[in-house]
């Protein structure tokens, strides 16, 4: 029990050999310890699973998602703890609220990266829906675009085609029709298309004429028709419309399943529209609510260490720091008087020391002078 209290001291940023002094204020820093912890350890969760996705089919994927895991886990822990262990109580309330305000919006900053990563894992089903549903509309406006090209790129063909097709139909109507009309000719039915003689006389001759040339035409009219079909059905191919199929229900499933963070993300924030484009307020409420819930968890280690009341450990802390201060001011006196004593010593020595110089260069000079 005692390591664990230990432990989350540590985590709070208080200086232990002095919270140690002062037992009332120990639970306070078991909490605020134990939230800053419970906040990395959702951080790791939620850096190592995007990490995961990042690189989501890799033999390593698991490996590189705990290492971040681990390194965006202490990071965070890292800051939260500065953040926490900087906030001085020693000032007014307005003055704690404007000293912890930048701490607050990098808070939430941490707790909105933190959130999004857990919030993909939460609406996992929805967003895969959501894939599935964008791949295929990309994959229809794909198709789309390169038929409107095919079509602007061979339009003269396409009419000619539809043309053919128009006139290769008028003709086998009108061959059923001939033909009808030479069975009654030759069957002797009178009608007024025929002249009600029966057998194969001139009439049916005549009408045998008019069937053969209607079939020549459309033999002419059907070879060209499919020579035109073979030629556009290659442009379709080279234009790759015949190779660009519709997605099915697997490729679906595969492509949701090896999307990346950027397209899940996209997905998640496509959740709360519905198809009209308005607003889907539930969809909506539960994501800001999941963002929220992990953005006042975040800031909750800076509330705590506001709302909590000065105690006898934030006066001594003050007070260890004032007296830190005044060693730091006295020791800063004591190398300044040290560094002008040096100096002066070393001044009074050099002034010395060439004083002799010149003495002695003096004596020398007059000791060898020769009057005359």
């Amino acid at each position: 029990m005692d390591n664990i209290t230990r432990f989350f001291w540590f985590c709070s940023g208080a200086h232990i050999a002095t919270l140690k002094k002062y037992p009332i204020e120990h639970n306070k820093y078991v909490g605020i310890g134990a939230t800053i912890f419970f906040t990395a350890l959702f951080a790791s969760l939620s850096g190592g699973y995007a990490m995961y996705f990042v690189f989501s089919g890799d033999a390593f994927a698991i490996m590189f998602a705990i290492l971040f895991g681990l390194i965006w886990g202490l990071a965070i822990f890292n800051m939260d703890r500065y953040i926490v262990g900087s906030i001085n109580k020693q000032g007014s309330v307005n003055q704690q609220i404007l000293q912890a305000s930048p701490r607050i919006l990098l808070a939430i900053m941490i707790g909105v990266v933190i959130s999004r990563p857990l919030e993909l894992k939460i609406f996992d089903k929805e967003i895969r829906q959501k894939l599935k549903t964008s791949y295929l509309n990309g994959q229809r406006s794909k198709i789309d675009t390169l038929q409107k090209a095919y079509n602007e790129k061979y339009t003269l063909e396409l009419t000619k085609n539809t043309e053919m097709k128009k006139e290769r139909d008028s003709l086998t109507k009108d061959i059923n029709r001939s033909r009808y009309q030479l069975n009654q000719e030759v069957f002797g039915d009178k009608s007024n298309q025929t002249s009600g003689i029966k057998g194969y006389g001139t009439y049916a001759k005549q009408k045998q004429g008019i069937l053969k040339e209607k079939q020549d035409r459309l033999a002419l009219v059907q070879g060209n028709l499919d020579k035109m079909d073979g030629y556009l059905n290659q442009r379709k191919q080279f234009d790759g419309l015949n190779s660009t199929k519709l997605f099915n229900e697997h490729q679906l499933d595969s492509l949701s399943n090896v999307a990346g963070f950027a397209d899940r993300n996209w997905a998640l924030g496509q959740l709360s529209f519905r198809s009209d484009g308005k607003r889907d307020l539930d969809t909506y409420l539960a994501e800001s609510f999941i963002a929220y819930l992990f953005i006042l968890f975040e800031c909750l280690p800076v509330f705590v260490k506001l709302m909590s009341p000065k105690g006898p450990y934030d006066v001594a802390i003050s007070k260890t720091e004032e007296a830190n201060n005044h060693f730091a001011e006295k020791d800063r006196d004591h190398e300044i008087a040290v560094t002008d004593n040096t100096y002066n010593h070393r001044l009074d020595t050099d002034i010395e020391k060439r004083k002799k110089i010149i003495t002695d260069q003096s004596a020398y000079d007059l000791g060898n002078h020769q009057f005359e």
